[in-house]
């Protein structure tokens, strides 16, 4: 990949100090090349390896490969990120990782105060992400999960099955925490305002929502996230925002598949 170092200032606290290099502005080939390495395995596991490996064509038989790949998928994001931020700043060290993918406490632009009543936006903006289902297109039969889990037969796939529960739980952490937000976030909204200027935010909430053709019936309303999400990282220099917003809807769906465990 490409890498272009540009003097563009980026506000820190102080602890900034930790960080040993300064963090990167990718170009523009870099940040598709970055965005296609995570969309093109999701793509291919969703729509080619999950099919391929299952039973059958119906959601039961398909659930379990399914979320086996997405979670393959997650975890090649998380070792993507890994990857970047290594090379980038030559170390793993959590003192570094954590000004590397702004992964802190969000930060007022106007008086520099750092988290505290700041957290309280993750409110409004949780509201906004349960209202923007409504923009979602009906998911194909088979790979609907609100039909599957309301089915008899969903709801005794998932009775007594812990290991299907934990493989849930293992995916909705990397899609939240440690894959997806972390990679569009915490490695990629850093480094693109030498790319894209003050309007960083807005291509980088295009591409989270282009990214989704593993699942294309949420794109339209993962358009929407480049506003209740990716503005809110950008201008409180926060992951820690999104990660929290998006770990809103992870807590729901995991008490969801727990009563149906019990």
């Amino acid at each position: 990949m490409t890498t272009t170092t540009l003097d563009v200032p980026i506000a820190r606290p102080a602890t900034a100090s930790a960080v040993a290099r300064p963090i990167t502005q990718y170009s523009r080939r870099t940040i598709f090349a970055v965005w296609a390495a995570a969309a093109v395995p999701m793509g291919v596991l969703a729509w080619i390896v999950a099919p391929a490996i299952a039973d059958g064509d119906t959601a039961v038989d398909l659930f379990r490969p399914l979320v086996a790949c997405l979670t393959a998928g997650l975890v090649w994001q998380f070792v993507l990120v890994l990857v970047l931020v290594g090379r980038e700043q030559r170390t793993l060290r959590w003192s570094v990782l954590r000004e590397a993918l702004w992964l802190r406490s969000p930060q007022s632009p106007k008086t520099g105060k750092v988290g505290g009543k700041l957290w309280w936006i993750v409110v409004p903006i949780t509201l906004g992400l349960a209202l923007e289902e409504v923009l979602s297109i009906t998911p194909p039969l088979s790979r609907d999960l609100g039909e599957l889990l309301a089915s008899d037969a969903g709801q005794a796939m998932f009775h007594g099955s812990w290991g299907l529960f934990a493989l849930c739980v293992t995916m909705f952490l990397f899609n939240t925490v440690f894959g997806e937000e972390l990679l569009f976030r915490g490695i990629l909204l850093p480094r693109m305002e030498g790319a894209f200027g003050k309007r960083d935010w807005v291509a980088n909430g295009l591409l989270h929502a282009t990214y989704h053709w593993h699942t294309p019936w949420v794109i339209p309303a993962s358009f929407v996230d480049m506003f209740l999400v990716a503005y809110p990282a950008r201008r409180y220099r926060s992951t820690l925002l999104s990660i929290a917003v998006h770990s809103a809807q992870t807590v729901m769906f995991t008490l969801l598949l727990l009563s149906l465990v019990v």
